[in-house]
């Protein structure tokens, strides 16, 4: 499931900095997640790193893209082909 950023958001920056595939970018009043490239840090990172850094708690799963943890890494390895995942 790809993360989506609440309206909590303060457009401080620190979770696109963190995104390793330039899922995240600045909005019209906020950042937003490209559901196309986020993979919860699937591949990069045991657990997804917006949501860390994040001081407002606004990245949040996204109901309306559901994926299993298989499809997340298979995203993944089309992003970055001929890497190999630091996690899977």
């Amino acid at each position: 499931m790809a993360y989506l950023i609440s309206d909590e958001c303060i457009s401080c920056g620190s979770c696109a900095a963190e995104c390793k595939n330039e899922a995240i970018s600045e909005g019209d009043s906020s950042y937003v997640i490209d559901p196309d490239k986020c993979t919860e840090c699937v591949g990069w990172a045991d657990s997804p790193q917006c949501v860390e850094v994040c001081p407002v708690d606004a990245p949040g799963l996204d109901p309306a893209h559901q994926e299993t943890h298989a499809q997340l890494l298979e995203k993944w390895h089309k992003l970055n082909p001929g890497q190999t995942p630091i996690t899977s």
